[in-house]
């Protein structure tokens, strides 16, 4: 149906598989039991920060339903959420936030 073999598409499920088997690994099987340095401790610590608005950064500047052109409602629930996070430092309040002003601002029609 789709025009590939099962032997293809076998192939590429095993080779996602040992590829992701060799990404946790490295980590796990290898790093698990030592203690890593501190500066690599320190650089750890901020990727959690780093991965919210790395996946929400793209939806607010070019977004898919708005055809690619910034949404005024987007942008601003953006700056909102991003001074809340910064004044109270709670992801929560901060994701909420967002989410009640990109609604209320919609509801709007702005």
């Amino acid at each position: 149906m789709t025009g590939w073999s099962d032997a293809t598409i076998w192939t590429i499920i095993v080779a996602l598989g040992v590829g992701t088997f060799t990404i946790r690994f490295s980590f796990l099987g290898l790093l698990g039991d030592r203690d890593l340095p501190d500066w690599l401790l320190r650089h750890l610590r901020y990727t959690a920060v780093a991965i919210l608005p790395a996946l929400v950064t793209p939806m607010v500047l070019w977004p898919n339903a708005t055809g690619g052109q910034t949404d005024p409602a987007r942008l601003t629930a953006a700056i909102l959420a991003l001074a809340v996070g910064y004044w109270t430092k709670n992801a929560i309040a901060t994701i909420a936030t967002g989410l009640a002003a990109l609604f209320a601002l919609q509801a709007l029609g702005i």
